[in-house]
């Protein structure tokens, strides 16, 4: 009956329908990204100890969220994208722009970061500007990811990250959930919003 009543009110409707995904929407979560204004920019459900910065110039895909997970600091200074289904471990930093060496109180070389879909970015890894990943990519945890791995279907960690073994794509699985949402927005309604509010 409780859930009946919920899936009557649009935050009640998207908390049932991505209970069983891997980025569930939650009231909790809800509440303190959109009450009280913990990356209220952002579309998609964040920690409250995760930071975002610019989401307007982040792509997040279905059941991708950077920064659900605690601890993560996603800087989308220069453009970030990251494909559906890609999962993001705690304490992860994806930066997209460095600090001028000269004047750090600026940012200078803004790269974009692309991240395929299918990813599994580990515990406290961190993806440096320029990066480009392909689908299937899994980022060991700890690792520090400066440069590109943009045929995908591989392993990596290290400092620097480096291949660690291929997989095999026949055995990779492009799952789909059966109602699917670009973070609090359903797919139907996400190209009209990122037509109006990103800059991806």
């Amino acid at each position: 009956m409780t859930w009946a009543l919920l899936r009557c009110f649009p935050l009640g409707k998207k908390v049932f329908e991505t209970k069983k995904t891997q980025t569930p929407i939650t009231f909790s979560m809800w509440f303190w990204q959109k009450i009280l204004g913990f990356n209220r920019q952002a579309y998609w459900p964040t920690h409250i100890s995760s930071k975002v910065l610019n989401p307007k110039n982040i792509w997040a895909g279905i059941e991708t969220a950077p920064g659900y997970m605690p601890g993560c600091y996603i800087q989308g200074i220069g453009k970030i994208r990251i494909g559906s289904y890609t999962q993001i471990g705690p304490n992860v930093g994806i930066i997209s722009s460095n600090h001028d060496p000269e004047e750090n109180q600026k940012h200078s070389e803004h790269q974009e970061v692309t991240i395929g879909e299918y990813c599994w970015i580990g515990m406290n890894a961190v993806i440096l500007p320029g990066v480009s990943l392909g689908d299937f990519t899994v980022v060991g945890a700890g690792s520090v990811v400066t440069k590109s791995f943009p045929e995908g279907y591989c392993v990596i960690g290290g400092n620097p990250a480096k291949i660690i073994r291929k997989t095999d794509p026949q055995k990779c699985v492009r799952f789909k959930s059966p109602r699917e949402y670009f973070g609090y927005i359903p797919r139907e309604k996400f190209e009209s919003f990122r037509k109006k509010h990103l800059s991806v």
